[in-house]
């Protein structure tokens, strides 16, 4: 939960800054303006694409690194380590003694711990919002970069048709 609400932080920080139209430093008088033009088309849905994609990519690797922090721990060899220390759910101790092994899945990102009659069980190493948070940011970056693409192709073919 901390790391859904810092993600969310970033994100409404982020769109403050990119809302932003102006600085809060004042520009030298000699520096020239570093675009006199209009904005290309779709230009906030290419900024949108982005920051989704980055999010995305940030959302996956913390997963990812909840899962090999969970296979260290299923790999310790040390004292305490039977039953794997990642298959150890709070009530349900009886479970945990018949772990035998661990599988790790990297898409979608998963961690389930193997009992000896061919049973698995996800001991919640993974957070819940990892899959399905990666998997909308993903979405929303693909379908930001189409919008852009349509957008910029549709202010061209407008452009074509206005001029003799």
């Amino acid at each position: 939960m901390p790391v859904l609400l810092l993600f969310l932080a970033v994100a409404v920080v982020t769109a403050l800054v990119l809302a932003r139209r102006g600085t809060p430093y004042p520009a030298a008088p000699a520096a020239p303006a570093a675009r006199t033009g209009p904005r290309r088309p779709g230009a906030r849905l290419r900024v949108l694409a982005g920051c989704a994609g980055a999010a995305a990519v940030l959302l996956y690797l913390w997963g990812a690194l909840c899962v090999a922090w969970a296979v260290m721990g299923a790999e310790d060899d040390g004292a305490g380590s039977a039953p794997m220390l990642p298959c150890r759910i709070a009530g349900h101790p009886e479970r945990a003694a018949r772990t035998v092994d661990y599988s790790v899945s990297w898409l979608p990102l998963d961690f389930r711990c193997e009992t000896a009659d061919g049973e698995s069980y996800a001991p919640g190493s993974v957070p819940g919002y990892v899959n399905p948070g990666t998997a909308a940011l993903a979405l929303t970056a693909a379908a930001g970069a189409v919008a852009a693409g349509y957008t910029a192709q549709a202010h061209a073919r407008s452009a074509a048709r206005d001029r003799p």
